[in-house]
């Protein structure tokens, strides 16, 4: 399966709901975000309003009519001359990983990154979470830094990778 058989497209305010589905479904599983509690829709409405279309959009893929994953583009540590560099972050819901779809996105976001305005793309993975270190891999990102224990998940210190691939320029 590839995402050419699902709609791609700009993820609207009605989408949030869905969005917020995704994510929470993975809280649990302590392998893709370092929140330990379920998000609430009303706490993601700032994050979802500070993406913008041009330069750090926010993509739902649709199966009909159900939103089934989505990307993020968002702004790296916040200061001006980090502009050109954006963190992706990818969520699937469960019933769509391992379909081609995680790697679509990625796919979708490195060679739409430079319309942007984005040279630089990064991600942000636990070093257990080996099915994601793969995906990023498979697209070309390279390992540029291994933070060690910087975290703690139910009592497990966790190591944190940080993945980077240059897109443009």
């Amino acid at each position: 399966m590839s995402l050419a058989e699902f709609t791609l497209r700009d993820a609207t305010e009605s989408d949030l709901p869905a969005i917020v589905e995704i994510y929470n479904s993975t809280v649990a599983g302590r392998m893709v975000t370092a929140d330990t509690v379920p998000v609430t829709i009303e706490s993601r409405v700032a994050w979802f309003r500070g993406h913008n279309r041009q330069t750090r959009p926010l993509w739902v893929v649709l199966d009909g009519d159900r939103v089934c994953a989505w990307l993020s583009l968002h702004s790296f540590y916040g200061r001006p001359a980090y502009q050109p560099t954006a963190e992706v972050s990818i969520y699937v819901a469960e019933s769509y990983r391992r379909r081609g779809v995680g790697r679509g996105l990625l796919e979708r976001a490195i060679a739409g990154a430079p319309a942007c305005g984005l040279r630089t793309l990064l991600g942000f993975i636990w070093a257990h979470n080996a099915p994601s270190l793969q995906l990023f891999e498979t697209c070309g990102f390279e390992r540029w830094g291994h933070l060690p224990r910087v975290a703690e998940l139910d009592g497990i210190e966790r190591d944190l990778v940080i993945v980077g691939r240059r897109v443009g320029g």
